[in-house]
């Protein structure tokens, strides 16, 4: 009798057994399909798939240019682009890059960062507000030296940031071993940008999705309709500044330049690379009795551009619905597109410039 039972309770243990393998053999099954499959904002394939929350979040882990899940909020950095204040320094950690041009010809870049480190970034220029309308876009904090009347006006009413000249040897400092004018040695880091901002409370959740679709999948445009090569990039802002990029098939990025010089990094000597491009033009003007002939933009609406990775180009359509709302960025058949995974450099080119896609 006590063997008889013996045997039951292995027999039990057994059967115990088999349902545990069967059942991890199930949700293996369940996990490396929805990788594969995937489906969601931040994801690859399209398919009418769609996963659980929890089954999303195992995907897009897998994402390396930033953290998807992440709900810190962003910061938005103002990088001086004066051709004196070259070479900047921390741009390699940044996951979005904006690009707009400013008074004189000059264009300035506003670097964002989400959960980075990085020791040294600048160098910090001035405001001007219709930046703030993309660090709006993006729930980021705002990091600045200083800004226009207009940017000002904004900034005080309410916005979240961060400035260098009330800052000056805190939260900003200077390098004054650069061989340059005084006015472009300002920088700061994220370690000190963090701090303030917890001092201050600017670091709550962020209450807004990333702006782009990340791919799991690499994304293909040679595929889409209407793609074009785009082996190098042409993008004029005036008779004193251009950007331009070369594709690196190698390594699948886009090596930098400004105005026929690599974009370098101070720190590193390394030259800039961009994953993705998005490249578009909008209507700007001086505004009336500026007498520094600062710049107003015509960039809410809609309008048309490129969105450039890995060799090739297609056309795309844009669309911002007010200066705090996301621009949505879609293909021509209207669905919103997704981008590759590595950091983006938005180009918002003035309109009647030119752009050569080769």
């Amino acid at each position: 009798m006590g063997r008889r039972e013996n045997r039951k309770s292995k027999t039990n243990k057994n059967k115990i057994l088999i349902i545990a393998l069967i059942a991890v053999v199930l949700v293996a099954g369940i996990v490396c399909g929805i990788i594969f499959l995937g489906g969601n904002k931040n994801e690859t394939a399209e398919t009418a798939v769609e996963p659980s929350e929890e089954a999303m979040k195992v995907v897009l882990k897998e994402i390396d240019i930033v953290d998807v899940n992440s709900k810190t909020r962003p910061y938005a950095v103002m990088i001086n682009n004066n051709h004196s204040a070259w070479p900047q320094c921390g741009m390699q950690d940044a996951y979005l890059v904006y690009e707009l041009i400013a008074e004189g010809g000059i264009t300035r870049m506003m670097a964002l960062y989400k959960d980075a480190d990085t020791a040294k970034i600048g160098s910090v220029r001035s405001a001007r507000h219709y930046f703030l309308d993309y660090a709006q876009e993006n729930d980021a904090i705002f990091v600045h030296w200083g800004g226009s009347p207009a940017a000002y006006a904004e900034l005080n009413s309410g916005m979240d940031h961060i400035d260098g000249i009330a800052e000056e040897g805190r939260t900003f400092f200077r390098d004054t071993s650069l061989k340059r004018d005084y006015e472009h040695t300002g920088f700061t880091s994220m370690e000190k940008v963090k701090k303030y901002a917890a001092e201050k409370g600017f670091d709550r959740d962020t209450n807004k999705d990333l702006l782009l679709n990340y791919s799991v999948k690499e994304v293909d445009l040679s595929k889409k309709e209407n793609a074009i090569s785009a082996n190098s990039v042409y993008i004029r802002y005036s008779d004193y500044h251009s950007t331009s990029y070369e594709y690196d098939e190698k390594n699948k990025v886009y090596k930098r330049s400004m105005s026929g010089t690599p974009n370098t990094d101070l720190v590193t000597g390394e030259q800039y690379t961009a994953k993705n491009i998005i490249t578009y033009q909008v209507y700007n003007y001086t505004i009336s009795g500026d007498d520094k002939g600062r710049q107003e933009f015509n960039n809410v609406g809609t309008g048309t551009g490129y969105y450039i990775t890995n060799g090739y180009a297609v056309p795309i359509t844009w669309e911002k619905t007010s200066d705090s709302s996301q621009t949505v960025y879609k293909y021509e058949n209207g669905k919103e597109i997704n981008v590759n995974d590595g950091n983006t450099f938005i180009q918002i080119q003035p309109q009647g410039q030119t752009l050569t896609i080769e």
